[in-house]
């Protein structure tokens, strides 16, 4: 019987790929003739529905001509996926537009993988060939004024719904165009819902919410998807609105609640290699902008120094995120940093730069059952000799493995008292004693 029944569902399997490869085709064919009959001048005052209905009209009488019967789902489906190939992104775009999806890798035109809950799974979505997909991502970039070709083979971009894209294509991608889209959150999401997901507790909560209410320079580390910019977010809500604040970026991202936001991104060298706005460029202008607080994105090169220096100057309660596995080396990767700008400073001055200007370290992570934590808030305390002394406040700890492969585990307080308690207090944020007292 189940030999069968696995027949069966290979028979389907191979009908529904033969039906998609005869869709595939037809839309070729009928993409050519749109192009030669639609107004492209005229598309971007049409609405969607008056385009629409051109595209059907258009395909149906090539269909006829073609001698071509399809039944309804597959017009409905065709006429979508030609409107997608006009004014969108062709295939991508039923993935752009599903919301349970975090992130779309593609990894050549036969192979489009998703992210869902933290769980990566291959999609049925491909493209007819590496041509097609080579259009879309001249699309992409062409829109933003940048190109990709063997000269240039790698872009950074962002997409109109602000989603951040990055492509690379051969021939330094060998098996065909790779292109990495992490999708745009609409839904901006507080610190109670990330509490309601399980990212982290209330008690966490309080803390957090007393440390950047109280002008603490805090570091959002954590590995690629682990949550970073969503956790920056997130603590960002408890800035006041009588706030200035400037944001600095490679990519848009942050969702920043605030009345009073300017927002920067960086910008890479033209096509002549000239032009490029780094994100030091903007930081070092952010600090004549009168800012209250200074927010990058991603500090990854050179522009740590001024963000230090920024930190230490005035611009109390500034964040960022750095790519790091824990604290301890989240403060190694500052260090390197500083030592990659080409600064010339005995290793304990840089320490005690970092020390003085960091006061937090709150370590996300992306857990392998897909779930992520806010597993260490971490306070910096200031030097010990020539070591930076740290001290962790909370953290998740993990007690075992369910049936279903999730992660059982639990956040909880290590019983050290607060460095900044008396700070808290002076600022009007009494937190209670039990919440950093450890679960027996």
């Amino acid at each position: 019987m189940a030999p069968q029944r696995v027949s069966a569902e290979s028979q389907n399997a191979d009908k529904d790929k033969k039906r998609r490869d005869r869709l595939q085709e037809l839309k070729v064919e009928l993409h050519k003739r749109l192009l030669e009959n639609l107004n492209l001048s005229a598309l971007e005052h049409a609405s969607e529905s008056d385009l629409k209905l051109e595209i059907s009209s258009i395909a149906s009488e090539a269909l006829d001509e073609m001698s071509v019967a399809l039944n309804k789902e597959d017009r409905v489906t065709l006429n979508q996926e030609l409107y997608d190939e006009v004014m969108g992104l062709g295939p991508l775009e039923p993935l752009l537009k599903d919301e349970t999806i975090n992130d779309i890798l593609v990894n050549g035109p036969q192979r489009i993988f998703v992210e869902r809950a933290g769980k990566l799974e291959l999609t049925n979505v491909t493209f007819k060939d590496e041509r097609h997909l080579l259009r879309i991502i001249d699309k992409i970039v062409s829109a933003v004024g940048r190109r990709v070709d063997e000269s240039n083979p790698y872009c950074d971009a962002r997409l109109q719904d602000g989603s951040r894209f990055n492509c690379m294509v051969p021939p330094i991608a060998v098996d065909g165009s790779l292109v990495s889209i992490r999708k745009f959150k609409k839904d901006k999401l507080g610190i109670g819902d990330l509490v309601k997901f399980g990212a982290f507790t209330e008690e966490m909560a309080a803390y957090i919410q007393a440390a950047v209410s109280c002008r603490l320079n805090i570091i959002v580390s954590g590995g690629t998807g682990s949550g970073k910019t969503t956790t920056l977010n997130a603590l960002s809500s408890f800035i006041d609105n009588h706030e200035r604040v400037l944001t600095i970026e490679d990519t848009a991202e942050l969702q920043l609640q605030q009345v009073h936001v300017g927002r920067m991104e960086s910008r890479p060298p033209n096509v002549e290699g000239k032009g490029a706005v780094t994100q030091r460029d903007c930081l070092r202008n952010a600090l004549r902008m009168r800012p209250d607080r200074i927010i990058v994105g991603e500090t990854r090169g050179e522009e740590v120094i001024d963000m230090l220096q920024a930190m230490n100057t005035g611009h109390d309660g500034s964040m960022t995120t750095i790519h790091a596995n824990n604290p301890r080396d989240g403060i190694s990767r500052l260090e390197n940093m500083v030592a990659m700008a080409g600064i010339e400073m005995p290793l304990k001055a840089v320490r005690s730069q970092i020390a003085s200007a960091v006061n937090l370290i709150v370590q996300a992570s992306r857990l392998q059952d897909g779930s992520r934590r806010m597993v260490s808030i971490t306070e910096i305390t200031g030097m010990e000799g020539e070591v930076i002394s740290m001290q962790e406040i909370f953290r998740y700890e993990r007690l075992g493995l369910a049936p279903d492969g999730k992660i059982i585990g639990r956040f909880n307080a290590t019983g050290v008292r607060s460095h900044y308690s008396d700070r808290f207090r002076q600022w009007g944020f009494d937190l209670p004693a039990s919440i950093y007292e450890p679960i027996a």
